[in-house]
């Protein structure tokens, strides 16, 4: 099976994530989409950074209707922060049978070089890339093992999700229902 790999904190996961793993799934080559729950991302630092345990029990709720996503929590037993190179690797080697194909906005290509081997990803792996809004041209766009898939042009951001929650305001069409009334059920960001 063609794997694609969709990594974040998904603090909160929200409908922009949801709809790219979707159309990622359903509109390429894909068999799957894994959302790799990552439990510290090397390039934030987030004080309102939920347990991991909690985010992927959120990724679980929201794709729990739609059997070509999966949540995983792979990272969770590697050393933190958790390189991209890394987590390919062992899923490579713990899933040989499957081909494993990275799932990235264009706004993470543009700052790809400073990637720990981004070499070594370019060289095993491919990339398939997503427009993200007011991102400029780079210097991998023509790169034989980047991929650029058409999907909505989404800006939705959990950043925003959060200060709306602490600020007692509606999240409602930004998250599914289910990840909404865990949020409510537990007083997360408040």
């Amino acid at each position: 099976m063609k794997i694609g790999l969709f990594f974040g904190s998904f603090n909160p996961i929200h409908m922009g994530h949801l709809i790219i793993g979707n159309t990622m799934a359903y509109n390429t080559d894909l068999d799957e989409v894994w959302y790799i729950v990552s439990p510290q991302n090397p390039f934030k630092k987030n004080k309102s950074l939920l347990h991991e345990f909690d985010r992927l029990e959120m990724v679980e709720k929201a794709i729990a209707d739609n059997f070509k996503l999966k949540a995983s929590d792979i990272e969770f037993s590697m050393p933190k922060p958790s390189y991209t190179i890394d987590t390919l690797t062992v899923l490579s080697e713990k899933f040989s049978q499957h081909e494993f194909v990275l799932i990235m906005g264009e706004d993470n290509l543009v700052q790809f070089r400073n990637w720990k081997n981004y070499e070594k990803i370019l060289e095993y792996y491919q990339l398939y890339v997503y427009p993200r809004p007011n991102t400029d041209p780079h210097e991998f766009e023509n790169h034989t093992s980047v991929k650029f898939e058409e999907a909505p042009l989404l800006d939705i951001s959990a950043t925003y999700i959060r200060n709306a929650i602490k600020n007692g305001k509606s999240i409602r069409y930004m998250v599914k229902e289910e990840v909404e009334k865990f949020i409510e059920l537990k007083g997360f960001y408040l």
